[in-house]
């Protein structure tokens, strides 16, 4: 039986614009031996020129003043740019507005280059400096009237540094939301500043290796976006969600207060997107995460990325030490509205963009407080689903399982009936093979009303090999379906199997509990 696939013509075809090394520029720390071999490796893995490679002599501190900033960092970039002909300064006509005549001023006109990559061992956050009274009463919020800002945030609009901007508070981002891939550029006034960087030198150097291989063979896994208490990141967290599932990946939602429990059996992670917790919470404190490669993970907190050598504290630093290919976080208090855009930020990736494009299309102010990490030319959704099935297939890559369970879902949206993705997927050899692909088989049973054809499938799925944290989800799940059918022996006998195969997890004590009822029950029907 033949798969009808409705996505063909569902998905968009990423932009036209191309995404290479000559139009990057990498920077390091001179100061710091690994920065420099950090910035030599994406080098040479990107292809970036040998003359678009600079070094600074700078604090190797994660902390850099203004006045540092600006004097070692800021002013000899924007000069080393144009003496390299990286872009060419003009003249820009600006119209008359409600403020001000029109007038003229000096920005970039023209650009080669529209990245820029900080390497491990570049200061991370500007250091707040004093607010003069003039500048103070510019800024109608109180709290808004700060100068601190991170190191990516300040660059971005490097650009505009022959502009008179004031530094205090959030600048608006004039591209925020922008899908025109065109205007993510310098030219605009914006150059899309990511860092490689984490806990360690490798952690930093690994990121691009994980992103060429995620572009090659695909990113694959499941999306785990879980919410918290303020409305506006809870509708951008569920816009998240549904781009996600939009996608064709399996979905997992959960909307209680606090994040995922440490007991969820979060597996196979492409995407994660939540919030609460000052550090990092719940799954992502066990030993071993499963991220999947090229795995993009996002963690809303004010302070998610106040250090970034830590495997502990905040959000950022703990993510990248457990896998996760990219990340963006804040250095300092941003305030909710700008943080980034969760929804912009998927949209833009699902559409063809790169993510350092998707970062900053997402970000609603410069000069304040977001770092982006990761490579910025990492372009996971570069390639429509439909072809990958094949691609796969032909180097016998076991990833073919997720390409086939991708365009399950992707009909499912687009109106495919249930009997015919099941019979698609009893009739695939790759369904006998995989324990993904069983588990979606099984699925497919309990939705067409087949409860013992999807208990025996997920018992088959459980022989297949699953991930530790997919075997606890099918163990759980399968658990559940035997007590609705009153199969309580089996029940019993399921639930042990969990505490034998997994004696560490994390939700150990409430399965003794369900056992120890489920005995009870058992002892009064038999008297």
């Amino acid at each position: 039986m033949r798969l009808v696939l409705l996505t063909l013509l569902a998905l968009l075809a990423p932009a036209g614009v191309r995404a290479g090394g000559d139009e990057v520029v990498v920077i390091y720390n001179s100061r710091v031996p690994e920065s420099q071999a950090v910035a030599a490796h994406y080098a040479a893995a990107r292809r970036v020129p040998a003359k678009q490679v600079f070094g600074f002599a700078l604090t190797a501190n994660e902390v850099i003043s203004r006045a540092e900033f600006r004097a070692d960092l800021q002013q000899p970039l924007a000069k080393a740019l144009a003496a390299a002909g990286l872009w060419k300064l003009g003249q820009t006509p600006i119209p008359a507005s409600a403020t001000s005549p029109a007038h003229s001023e000096t920005r970039v006109v023209a650009a080669k280059i529209r990245y820029a990559v900080l390497c491990y061992g570049m200061p991370l956050k500007i250091a707040p400096g004093s607010v003069s009274d003039d500048e103070a009463p510019y800024i109608t919020r109180p709290e808004l009237r700060r100068d601190d800002a991170s190191v990516d945030s300040e660059l971005a609009w490097l650009p505009l540094i022959h502009t008179e901007m004031s530094l205090v508070g959030p600048l608006p981002n004039s591209v925020f939301g922008s899908t025109n891939r065109l205007l993510l550029s310098p030219t605009n006034g914006l150059l899309l500043v990511t860092r490689l960087d984490g806990p360690t030198a490798e952690i930093a150097s690994n990121l691009v290796a994980k992103a060429i291989l995620a572009e090659r063979d695909g990113l694959w896994g499941r999306n785990e976006p879980t919410n918290a208490s303020f409305y506006p990141g809870d509708v951008w967290m569920r816009e998240g969600a549904a781009i996600c599932r939009n996608q064709g990946f399996d979905v997992d939602v959960d909307t209680n207060l606090a994040t995922f429990p440490v007991a969820y059996p979060m597996s196979h992670i492409a995407i994660y997107a939540g919030w609460y917790d000052g550090d990092v919470s719940g799954p992502f404190t066990l030993p071993a995460v499963e991220f999947m490669t090229g795995a993009i993970a996002y963690h809303l907190h004010s302070y998610s990325a106040a250090t970034l050598r830590s495997t502990t504290q905040s959000w950022c630093g703990p993510l990248l030490a457990k896998g996760a290919t990219c990340t963006m976080g804040c250095v300092n208090e941003p305030y909710l509205q700008f943080t980034p855009h969760v929804g912009v930020f998927l949209n833009s990736l699902a559409c063809g963009c790169t993510f350092g494009e998707a970062a900053w299309a997402a970000q609603p102010a410069l000069s304040w407080q977001t770092t982006v990490i990761g490579d910025p030319l990492y372009q996971p959704f570069k390639e429509k689903p439909i072809v990958w099935p094949a691609r796969l297939a032909r180097t016998q890559n076991p990833l073919v399982e997720w390409a086939y369970e991708r365009l399950v879902n992707l009909d499912l949206i687009h109106g495919a009936r249930l009997p015919q993705l099941e019979g698609f997927l009893e009739n695939l050899p790759a369904t006998a093979r995989s324990a993904v692909l069983t588990e979606k088989l099984a699925e497919i049973y309990a939705a067409l009303g087949k409860p013992s054809s999807a208990i025996d499938t997920w018992q088959n799925a459980l022989k297949l090999n699953p991930s530790p944290q997919q075997r606890l989800r099918l163990r759980q799940t399968l658990g559940e379906k035997l007590l609705a059918l009153g199969r309580q022996a089996d029940a019993i006998e399921n639930f042990e199997k969990l505490l034998a195969e997994a004696p560490d997890y994390a939700g150990k004590a409430k399965i003794e509990a369900e056992l120890h009822n489920l005995a009870g029950t058992n002892a009064t029907e038999i008297k």
